[in-house]
């Protein structure tokens, strides 16, 4: 099913990310991984080319929290190899302080990479998918549906990133296909 697809994960360079990006390169699949930093992107190529110096991977670092930076990625990729068939926001910070500590800054800064970054690479991959088709698929968190006792920007960050998957589902239905999966076995299509 992946043969020959081009794929973009976001928070690629290590944890579930780079699982994604492992699973899909032993598929076949062309991939581009996205993190934070240069020097974990070139580890995670680095770590990835000794495993098999044949798979189709990049790496890039942009700032996906800014939609220019993240549309010029994404062009990059398909200027690169073609096409983007799958779109994976998996990026994602959380932080476990409680509310007498949280700051108005560091509450920003999560949504910003929480909910900001998930959005602007849906609208990123969507200007790319309309008319050709394509998957995009973010990742959230039980903790959207439960709560978690400190840290309350990760979990409302998640419930965000719930909303968004299943509006975009609908809106985009006609022509990119995804699905988000909640701890209680919800799925939207």
């Amino acid at each position: 099913m992946l043969q020959e697809k081009t794929a973009i994960v976001t928070g690629g360079t290590r944890g579930i990310g780079l699982a994604i990006v492992r699973t899909f390169l032993k598929n076949g699949a062309n991939v581009a991984l996205f993190g934070s930093r240069s020097e974990t992107v070139g580890k995670a190529l680095k770590d990835l080319k000794e495993e098999n110096p044949n798979w189709p991977v990049i790496g890039m670092a942009p700032d996906i929290a800014k939609y220019d930076e993240m549309k010029a990625a994404v062009d990059e990729v398909v200027a690169k190899f073609g096409a983007l068939d799958i779109m994976v926001n998996n990026a994602g910070i959380s932080a476990r302080e409680p509310l007498c500590d949280y700051t108005p800054e560091s509450f920003q800064h999560i949504m910003d990479l929480n909910v900001t970054a998930v959005f602007n690479g849906c609208k990123a991959a969507e200007t790319v998918m309309k008319g050709r088709g394509g998957s995009i698929i973010n990742t959230s968190s039980m903790v959207s549906l439960y709560g978690q006792p400190s840290g309350v920007g990760y979990p409302t960050s998640k419930f965000a990133v719930n909303g968004m998957t299943r509006s975009l589902a609908s809106d985009l239905a006609s022509y990119v296909t995804g699905t988000i999966i909640s701890v209680d076995g919800a799925a939207q299509t």
